[in-house]
């Protein structure tokens, strides 16, 4: 099942997603109601979290949406939307915590001039991004900012949005508080230097390194969530990100250092994890830093994840 949050009628809303059409839940469950005689009511509003794994209503979407898979397409009445002509949504507006990790692909850390460590000599390096100004929906620009134009990079990540509050979680039940996997950019300032008369101290690096992944539209995500009992192995999905239909990164989420149910693990002991929460889970290799490319004013990026879809990104000056 994948879910997407839309704009219809300039009001937002929650619709089973697909690369062609999207069909709001509210149309899916009447006319499963109809077609079956079994009540098919779901929550109202643009909120997916209860349909997926942890949410109240995940039983009954979960039945709806097998039933549109099987017998959607005879059903003349039902709505669909192009998707390509529907104006997509962050799938989660405003989570609590957006977690990400830096430096979970040895080929990444190698890339970056880094020496990949072995899982058991280190820790995942996890930093946050506020989300309310860094969220940017599929299909809405990032913005270059004007501050620091000049280093401007992409990075394609797995992220996981959780299902259920849960604290000191082990990494053998991580999974069970997924509700479900979408794609993030997590997109970086590599060249941002603030106060060029600066007295250097021994932290700059760190702190340019972090302040430079904060700008506004710098954390596109989306197009949907595809929900956890959908993807039998988060460790094995291909990634893929193009600039201007150009490969420039390829990879699987088999390539972590610390898979997804280990971060989430960690994460767990240092904090409680809430509904909604997201943990992007690092990059693989091919940034633009390590070849000198970045990001310019008309450029386009393609960030694709088997399994969830395509999240599209043009660019555009501040």
């Amino acid at each position: 099942m994948r879910l997407c949050r839309y704009l219809d009628e300039k009001q937002p809303k929650v619709g089973f997603y697909d690369e062609q059409h999207i069909v709001p839940v509210a149309d899916a469950a009447k006319a499963y109601a109809d077609a079956t005689h079994e009540r098919g009511d779901l929550p109202a509003g643009d909120d997916l979290l209860p349909l997926l794994p942890g949410g109240a209503a995940n039983a009954m979407a979960s039945k709806v949406a097998e039933w549109l898979a099987r017998e959607g397409a005879s059903i003349k009445h039902l709505r669909r939307l192009p998707t390509a002509q529907t104006k997509l949504l962050v799938p989660v507006p405003k989570p609590n915590k957006i977690f990400l990790l830096a430096g979970n692909y040895a080929e990444h850390i190698v890339e970056g001039g880094g020496v990949a460590a072995e899982r058991a000599e280190t820790f995942p390096y996890v930093f946050m991004k506020p989300p309310t100004t860094t969220l940017t929906n599929p299909g809405d620009a990032v913005v270059i900012p004007q501050i620091s134009p000049g280093g401007i990079d992409w990075e394609l990540e797995l992220a996981v949005v959780i299902g259920k509050r849960a604290k000191a979680v082990k990494e053998a039940d991580a999974l069970s508080i997924v509700a479900g996997y979408t794609v993030i950019n997590d997109i970086s300032n590599r060249k941002f230097r603030p106060n060029p008369g600066r007295k250097k101290r021994e932290k700059d690096a760190f702190f340019d390194w972090l302040h430079g992944k904060w700008h506004d539209s710098f954390c596109p995500c989306g197009p949907c969530v595809t929900s956890a009992d959908a993807i039998a192995n988060p460790q094995d999905l291909e990634m893929e990100l193009k600039l201007n239909d150009q490969v420039k990164q390829h990879g699987s989420t088999g390539q972590q250092i610390f898979p997804v149910a280990a971060v989430i693990e960690f994460i767990s002991n240092l904090v409680t994890l809430e509904p909604g929460d997201i943990i992007s889970t690092g990059t693989p290799s091919g940034v633009g830093n390590a070849s000198g490319t970045y990001l310019k004013a008309g450029d386009k990026l393609s960030a694709r994840i088997a399994g969830i879809g395509e999240l599209l990104s043009p660019v555009v000056a501040e």
